[in-house]
């Protein structure tokens, strides 16, 4: 018996760190899955809302893959959750076998103890066992074993009354959890549907766009000189910010717009070293948000055949979400571009990040901010209804990926 009790307590210290495990991931999930939920309900606002008429066909496009990737992402975490808990149901199976098993030792072995007692009773009473005794010595260790039975057989009946228990909560948990994956899979099932409508969508959209690909193409090239010219605006800055802290620092330079390369003091190094020590660390410069451009060349997303370049990523965010300093430093610019919104420049050493598209600014040139200390709000844009942040990162004159730098990006 104390052998069954020994496996017994291997299969249930085993079992239960697995449901615990399980249970963690299963909870990482299903925030996850909400806030994907949420996120698939705003972009069906914002696509509907009455004020988005002028939105041209090709933000359209965007904004249906978008929730359409989404509703991908949904519809893979819900099916992470479903075969998670059918994972935690087999789990669950394999510890009520081990429960049944032990509660079916426990009452035979607890109907040999009544059995064996009721013999004894019958055949002498307990004060005949202890007068039988040859000496003092004996009688007192049937008297001890007579004590240590009753309580033996004590602990067994409650382990009985115990074990019945467990196994019906265990038999409860089982119900519930097959009752959320019942409903996970008609959640997806529901997912699935809405998917297929918004892919035929996509398609019918798509058509119209071939129809007059030479139109769009002209629209797309016509934003990316533009997007080029705000390139050149910023790296203008970042020239000038670089001179300005050498003139600073004392470092000759040629001319104003030339220099490339910070001249760092003790203190701009450390900051420096610091920012270089947390790449891959850093937080998003939104709190909630996806990237919707990545950084470099790549295709077009709705004409895949024009190829675009980006010089840092765009990320979407809801209305009203505030932009976020990624590290500390110091606000070195705040511009309104021609022909574009405004943007927010903040200094950490030798490296400047750059948010641009932001509205009610909270800060000032010459302030010394600290990590996720919010600089303003992502303006959302009349036409598209969207809130679409570019952030970028440079080292010295030089581009950098965000997406080698910030957490999970």
């Amino acid at each position: 018996m104390k052998g069954n009790n020994n496996i017994l307590l291997l299969v249930l210290l085993i079992c239960c760190g697995i449901s615990f495990s399980q249970s963690s991931r299963q909870q990482q999930l299903e925030e996850q899955r909400q806030q994907l939920r949420q996120e698939i309900e705003q972009m069906k606002k914002l696509r509907t809302d009455t004020k988005l008429k002028e939105r041209s066909l090709l933000d359209e496009v965007e904004a249906i893959n978008a929730q359409i990737s989404t509703r991908e992402n949904l519809i893979r975490i819900t099916n992470q959750q479903a075969n998670l808990l059918t994972r935690e149901i087999n789990v669950n199976f394999k510890k009520l076998d081990a429960f049944r098993k032990e509660l079916q030792h426990l009452k035979e072995d607890y109907a040999k103890m009544i059995a064996k007692s009721y013999k004894s009773n019958s055949r002498q009473s307990r004060i005949m066992f202890l007068l039988s005794s040859s000496n003092f010595m004996q009688a007192y260790k049937r008297l001890q074993y007579m004590k240590q039975y009753n309580k033996h057989r004590k602990e067994q009946a409650d382990n009985i009354v115990k074990q019945t228990e467990e196994l019906k909560i265990l038999n409860t948990d089982l119900a519930n959890q097959k009752k959320s994956k019942e409903l996970l899979v008609v959640q997806n099932r529901k997912e699935q549907e809405k998917l297929l409508s918004e892919k035929k969508q996509q398609q019918e959209l798509m058509a119209t766009i071939r129809k007059k690909s030479g139109v769009y193409s002209k629209q797309i090239k016509k934003k990316e000189r533009q997007a080029s010219a705000i390139d050149k605006a910023i790296e203008k800055l970042i020239r000038e910010a670089i001179a300005k802290a050498n003139k600073k620092a004392g470092k000759k330079v040629t001319n104003k717009g030339s220099a490339t390369t910070f001249a760092l003091t003790a203190e701009a190094k450390l900051v420096a070293d610091n920012f270089t020590a947390n790449k891959g660390k850093l937080p998003w410069p939104v709190g909630t948000g996806r990237v919707t451009k990545k950084f470099g060349p790549q295709p077009h997303p709705t004409l895949p055949n024009i190829k675009i370049n980006s010089s840092g990523v765009e990320l979407e965010t809801r209305a009203g979400e505030r932009a976020r300093a990624i590290f500390e430093g110091e606000v070195i610019a705040i511009q309104k571009l021609r022909g574009a919104g405004r943007l927010v420049q903040i200094r950490h050493g030798n490296f400047i990040t750059t948010y641009y598209n932001i509205e009610n600014i909270t800060v000032k040139e010459g302030d010394q901010v600290r990590t996720k200390q919010e600089i303003g709000e992502v303006r959302v844009n009349p036409a598209t209804g969207r809130a679409i942040m570019k952030f970028l990162i440079y080292q010295n004159a030089k581009r950098l990926n965000p997406q080698h730098w910030i957490y999970r990006m």
